[in-house]
């Protein structure tokens, strides 16, 4: 699935999460590539609702969201 961010310098976010809820892919479009690529490599592998509960809510800066609290709210979707 392919969600579009909101607040971030990424402009969205591509993810495959299998019936398990397992993350099989993660992909960002923009944002600080070393940083969105080291989230990609983590996050692979895991139940997104661990990556949910870890990631929700973190900020960048001044902002009210980040690339991670980005990627909770795209898997809250995907699962939904």
């Amino acid at each position: 699935m392919t969600y579009y961010t909101q607040g971030t310098c990424s402009s969205q976010i591509d993810l495959e999460v299998d019936e398990n809820h397992i993350i099989q892919s993660v992909r960002f479009h923009g944002g600080c590539h070393g940083n969105t690529q080291g989230i990609s490599k983590l996050v692979v592998g895991m139940k997104a609702e661990d990556v949910i509960e870890r990631v929700e809510g973190t900020r960048c800066g001044f902002k009210s969201t980040s690339c991670p609290d980005q990627l909770a709210k795209a898997l809250r979707k995907a699962i939904a």
